[in-house]
């Protein structure tokens, strides 16, 4: 994998407006400093920098970032951060940089970055796995990223908890996600949705009862138990929803499908038209073979 030097060095071939900064004065980043890079690349204003190279400067804290509101590629990476709230108004971020940090938590400080495609926060601190992959969970395109050395990699069903919960990720942890992945993860998270996809997929029956947990590995979400609320049955009320999520409406309604019924013949054993007439004989009954299920 390259090195984010040489990622920058590419970025900034290609003529992007981009800003290095030497200080380790968060206060002077945002004034004299930043004042100083616009002149001598020739940029008019904040809002012509789209990257911003801030690695290895040592820094702790770093002033709001939001008169960059064009800032599209960040790197914070090898410093000594402990809280993100400067990004708060960075809406245009697609590449950030976090990793060799000291965050030990990320909640509310990055949903907003709905159009983040790449994540660094490896080699830090965070413990939580629930909740800092729920901070990542809006971020559709997002495809590379980057969680492991922190303590919350640790965890003995990590990769498919995150591949489970962020399907978009393509690269994590300098890996591809393969198919059979994705498959263990739904399998393992989801598993009566799992159940009722595998039973009613191309007319394939299940030979476990709907409704049984499958696979010996443990869950992090236990099934719920459905309950339809009162007064709130499918055919006498069309206005009303009886689930705050429609899955549920489905596999209740998988639970109680109507009797499906297959018929084979051995047609090989059965008599043409023309053998009937020259037999002249009462036709015998069909061995008819018929399969019945819901």
């Amino acid at each position: 994998m390259r090195s984010h030097v040489t990622q920058y060095a590419k970025y900034k071939s290609l003529g992007t407006a981009f800003l290095t900064c030497r200080t380790r004065n968060p206060r002077s980043l945002l004034s004299g400093a930043v004042e100083n890079q616009l002149k001598i690349c020739g940029f008019k204003s904040n809002g012509d920098v789209i990257g911003l190279y801030l690695a290895r400067q040592g820094l702790r804290s770093i002033p709001s970032l939001s008169q960059f509101n064009r800032l599209k590629y960040l790197w914070l990476n090898n410093n000594k951060i402990q809280d993100l709230n400067f990004l708060i108004k960075n809406y245009c971020l697609t590449e950030l940089y976090l990793n060799n940090n000291e965050l030990t938590d990320i909640s509310g400080a990055l949903k907003h970055l709905c159009s983040l495609q790449i994540l660094f926060l490896h080699n830090n601190e965070l413990k939580n796995l629930g909740k800092t992959v729920k901070e990542l969970k809006g971020m559709i395109s997002l495809h590379t990223l980057n969680l492991f050395q922190n303590p919350l990699a640790y965890d003995p069903d990590y990769r498919l908890y995150v591949i489970y919960i962020l399907p978009s990720v393509q690269l994590l942890d300098r890996k591809l996600v393969t198919q059979r992945e994705r498959e263990s993860a739904f399998h393992l998270y989801n598993p009566e949705r799992s159940l009722l996809v595998q039973s009613i997929a191309f007319g394939k029956r299940v030979k476990t009862p709907l409704g049984t947990p499958v696979g010996s590995r443990r869950c992090i979400h236990p099934p719920r138990r459905l309950i339809m609320p009162s007064g709130c049955e499918f055919g006498d009320n069309t206005n009303k929803v009886p689930f705050e999520n429609p899955e549920d409406a489905v596999l209740v309604r998988a639970m109680t499908r109507s009797l499906t019924e297959f018929s084979s013949v051995d047609w090989n054993k059965v008599a043409t038209c023309q053998e009937r007439r020259l037999q002249n004989k009462a036709e015998e009954p069909l061995e008819k073979l018929t399969v019945q299920f819901r």
